[in-house]
């Protein structure tokens, strides 16, 4: 099999010997999918899904059915449920990497929350399918492939999408296709690397915060809404979410992270009630930056929300759930979301004096 040992410009990985054991939970999603006579939906078993793929030389593998669902049907409690596993099957010293097949749709916001708790020097791989199990000209065989061999290879990346030949890192990978086979990017960033004939080679290894710890998933867990900047909007959603007991919310903003007067009133008084807001662009590329007042990111922030980066709105919301999951007191999510984020001189979770 092939092991990365170094990083940096190009690195390609080197042979070794010993078979690796490979885990692969199955999660459902269109690599799952069959025909239900007016759609598809995920009905396969792992080791279905498995059976359509080459796998590599030296790689071994085991499959965990965990669930099978259409990704767009994901919850929380699902995603912790998936986080909860991994950490199970790396409590096992055999295992030398997971590989998560998962729909597309909601992909990245769990490849997200599982790094940003991921701290094992395995790689946890996430891939999926375009097209359906059955389907001739599938993409899920290669994807899967693909994914076990980078499951098999790579060492201190955290979690990956592999997709298309392409390997990306979980932070900032969005899905980009709603169709095509490369469904996958991160819009304001490159990719970690690629698979092709000659296996797995390393372009860049990704930047990412000290893990938080594994959540705890006792009821009831926190709700997390996203809201939509546009011209006309007022503050009736966000009002709304908070009204309807959000513990945190994602303003997807205009431009640069801009939105009203209004808009930055309500978050104020959202912030004074203990709710955690943060804020994205509904631009698909460039980081969100305090540049603009009469509502835009300087008065948003000033009213207490905190500025997501790069970070679009599945992947902010994820952010600001995994801060609410670190934390009860709001002063700590805050410090927990600016951590998550990589902001500079943000505390650690639980260090705030």
């Amino acid at each position: 099999m092939r092991h990365v040992v170094a990083y940096g410009s190009d690195h390609l990985a080197e042979e070794r010997a010993d078979v690796e054991q490979i885990v692969v939970i199955s999660t459902g999603g269109t690599i799952a999918s069959r025909w239900q006579g007016s759609g598809f939906a995920a009905e396969a078993r792992g080791g279905d899904v498995v059976a359509t793929a080459v796998v590599p030389e030296g790689v071994s593998v085991r499959v965990v059915d965990l669930m099978s669902v259409n990704s767009a049907r994901l919850t929380t409690a699902h995603q912790l449920t998936l986080l909860r596993t991994v950490r199970e099957v790396l409590a096992d010293p055999s295992v030398g990497g997971i590989v998560v097949t998962h729909g597309t749709d909601t992909l990245e916001e769990s490849a997200f929350l599982l790094d940003l708790h991921h701290d094992d020097p395995r790689p946890v791989v996430l891939t999926g399918a375009q097209r359906p199990l059955e389907a001739p000209d599938g993409d899920g065989p290669r994807n899967l492939h693909d994914a076990l061999l980078t499951a098999a290879s790579v060492r201190d990346l955290g979690v990956l999408v592999v997709f298309d030949g392409q390997v990306h890192a979980a932070r900032g990978t969005v899905k980009v296709q709603t169709l095509a086979t490369d469904a996958f990017a991160d819009p304001s960033g490159s990719r970690v690397g690629d698979v092709g004939a000659d296996g797995v080679r390393i372009h860049r290894r990704p930047e990412r915060p000290t893990p938080l710890p594994l959540p705890s998933a006792a009821p009831p867990l926190p709700r997390v809404d996203i809201v939509m900047h546009h011209c006309d909007a007022d503050p009736l959603f966000l009002n709304a979410a908070v009204e309807a007991g959000a513990q945190g919310i994602v303003l997807v903003a205009t431009g640069a992270g801009n939105a009203t007067p209004e808009i930055s009133t309500a978050i104020h008084e959202a912030v004074a009630r203990g709710v955690l807001v943060a804020v994205t662009t509904r631009v698909p590329t460039g980081p969100v930056a305090e540049i603009y007042t009469h509502g835009g990111a300087v008065d948003l922030a000033a009213s207490g929300a905190v500025l997501t980066g790069t970070l679009r709105a599945g992947q902010a919301r994820i952010a600001v759930l995994a801060a609410a999951l670190a934390s009860t007191d709001p002063a700590e999510r805050v410090d927990a979301l600016r951590h998550v984020l990589g902001t500079p001189g943000a505390p650690a979770p639980g260090t705030r004096a």
